[in-house]
Order: structure tokens, then C-alpha cells, then sequence
């Protein structure tokens, strides 16, 4: 073995030379922090803050490259829609307790629910991700993603009153849009039609309005597919065109009872 020769080819092949993984451990940690600060009775708000904004400038110097380092204005504003963004949480969290007669309590739905914490980063990444800080946001909402293997993109657009149960296995594309008061259980796909490159700033996930029920396994795909307000769609359905509101939608199952062949 010719160790030298190995490193040299290792270098070569190496060919993000920005791919710095500093910055996926230092998302994980900020959004750490920054959810402890929101809910965690312990946590001190004031000084927290300060941390954040130590936190938010290393996100700066490692996810922008530009030199005139635009990202550095963000912390203001983004800090700004922490009230809102909590107030939106709690509402989330309130739709929880209220829709799920497996919660005993509002505490277990902040602690244990791994729906609730994928919404909470999901909201939290969002707003960085209108503001279109770089990489940050989607490292965030993967960390979700790795803990409670709920997949949201931070794109998404999602209102208010927001429940998921189980939450195992959920996928939300990053141009679908959900209204208020949506309720989607486990294996729930929002995707596209097709994946191509060129659908990169096209609308390719699915509008949900108010008020529906996507069961288990659902699958509702297309730019242009919108369900409409108070349908219900059932577990294991495939939608690849709109509904009316007012709409039931449920996957029908063939049922084949095998006999035994009686000589």
C-alpha cells in the first residue's frame, strides 16, 4: 500500500472543497438552542438571544460565501418573527391535544410528539428560508427529518392550527401549500408528479385547503392538484387530480378469498 499515493488521490477526488461539515454541527446546535429558548421553562430568553446571535454569525461565516456578506442582516429581522412563529407553534400544539385522544396533556404533546417538532423546526427554518439564507434552513429541517423521520422541506408553505400524528414517514414537498386546520396521519406523500430539474421554479406539490383529513398512506402528487376545503382523504388513497371541497376520496381494496379445492 502506497500511503502517500492513497492521500493524493483522496484529495484530488475531493471536489466540494467548500463542504465544510462545521456547519451541519453547527446548525444541529443552534436549532437546538433556539427550540430550547422557545419552550424550556429553564432556559433563560434574554440571554439565550445573545447566544443565538453568537450562533447565527458562525452560520454566516461558514454558509455565506458572498464577500459582502449580506447574511449578516438577517439576525434582526429573523429574531423579529420568534413571537409570531411561537404563537403559530402553540396553536399547532393546541390542534394536537385537541384532535388526538391519545394526549393526556399539552406538556406531552411539547415533549413527546415528534410531529410537533417537526413542525416547530420546519416553522423555524422557514422564515430563514424566505429570506434565502443558504443551506441552513434545509439542515434543519433534515435534523428533524433524522429524529422523527418526518420530511418537510423548509419551501413549503403550511397555516395554521398544523396536526400530525404518528408522523412517521410524512413527506411534504417544497412547493406545497397547506391551509389552516389540516390534519395529516403517517406515510402522508404531498410530492410530485415527476422529478425533472427543469420543474425547479415550478409549482410541482399539491395545494391542501382548510380543514382536511389526509389518512395514512395517502399519496397526493401534481403542482396543479388541490383538495379541496373539509374533504377527507383515506388511508393508502393516490390523487393526481384536484377535488371538490365537501370531497370523501378512499382507496377501495380488492378482496380475493382463496378456497381449498374439495376433490
Amino acid at each position: 500500500m502506497d500511503k502517500e499515493k492513497i492521500i493524493a488521490e483522496l484529495k484530488r477526488h475531493k471536489k466540494q472543497p467548500y463542504l465544510d461539515y462545521r456547519l451541519k454541527q453547527e446548525t444541529e446546535e443552534f436549532t437546538n438552542i433556539l427550540f430550547y429558548t422557545l419552550f424550556d421553562v429553564n432556559t433563560p430568553v434574554e440571554k439565550n438571544l445573545d447566544v443565538l446571535e453568537q450562533r447565527f454569525s458562525k452560520l454566516v461565516d461558514l454558509a455565506c460565501w458572498d464577500l459582502n456578506r449580506p447574511c449578516t442582516k438577517l439576525w434582526g429581522n429573523y429574531v423579529a418573527t420568534l413571537p409570531s412563529i411561537l404563537e403559530k407553534l402553540n396553536l399547532d400544539a393546541e390542534a394536537i391535544l385537541n384532535c388526538d385522544p391519545a394526549s393526556l396533556s399539552i406538556q406531552e404533546v411539547y415533549m413527546a410528539y415528534p410531529g410537533f417538532y417537526a413542525i416547530a423546526i420546519y416553522r423555524l427554518a422557514h422564515e430563514l428560508y424566505k429570506e434565502g439564507f443558504p443551506l441552513v434552513p434545509r439542515l434543519m429541517t433534515e435534523y428533524a427529518h433524522r429524529q422523527t423521520g418526518v420530511d418537510i422541506n423548509p419551501g413549503a408553505q403550511i397555516g395554521k392550527s398544523f396536526f400530525i400524528d404518528h408522523a412517521t414517514g410524512v413527506v411534504i414537498g417544497e412547493t406545497a401549500v397547506i391551509h389552516d386546520h389540516v390534519k395529516v396521519y403517517q406515510g402522508v406523500t404531498l410530492g410530485a408528479l415527476y422529478v425533472d430539474k427543469k420543474l425547479q421554479r415550478i409549482k410541482r406539490h399539491p395545494t391542501i385547503m382548510s380543514n382536511v383529513t389526509l389518512y395514512a398512506n395517502a399519496t397526493i402528487l401534481g403542482g396543479d392538484t388541490v383538495v379541496g376545503e373539509n374533504s377527507v382523504i383515506g388511508g393508502n388513497a393516490w390523487l393526481t387530480k384536484s377535488v371538490p371541497a365537501n370531497s370523501t376520496v378512499f382507496h377501495t381494496p380488492e378482496i380475493k378469498i382463496k378456497t381449498a379445492n374439495v376433490p
